[in-house]
């Protein structure tokens, strides 16, 4: 996939993130990046959790988050596999924006993965 078409993909999958929480991304950006520094990271959150920021706080750079394109294609098998996991990668950045640390996204990721579950058997 071409960097453009991965870049188109990222800017559709955006809309994984619920309009109640859209609404609060402030001061943010998505990058893409070809690989990552550190080897096995599909994707990255650099800056201040919303939970630590105060009102009062002077202007700051945005805070970051990047999708990193080369894991992303080699862990996928097809094209709804890779939309799936750049769905699940800016989830769980998003997650960290919003103050949850390692831990509690993947806790947060396992309920949600089994909410999903629970609705296909319906």
């Amino acid at each position: 996939m071409s960097p453009r078409e991965f870049d188109q993909l990222v800017e559709e999958c955006l809309d994984i993130i619920p309009p109640r929480f859209r609404g609060r991304l402030q001061n943010l950006v998505f990058l893409v990046e070809p690989e990552p520094r550190t080897p096995g990271l599909l994707g990255l959150y650099e800056g201040r959790p919303l939970t630590e920021r105060s009102s009062g706080q002077p202007y700051a750079m945005p805070d970051r988050i990047t999708l990193y394109q080369g894991p992303h294609e080699r862990e996928a098998r097809n094209p709804a596999e890779l939309r799936r996991l750049v769905e699940e990668t800016i989830w769980h950045e998003v997650a960290h924006y919003f103050g949850l640390d390692e831990r509690e996204v993947l806790r947060a990721e396992r309920q949600r993965r089994n909410r999903l579950r629970r609705l296909r058997e319906l």
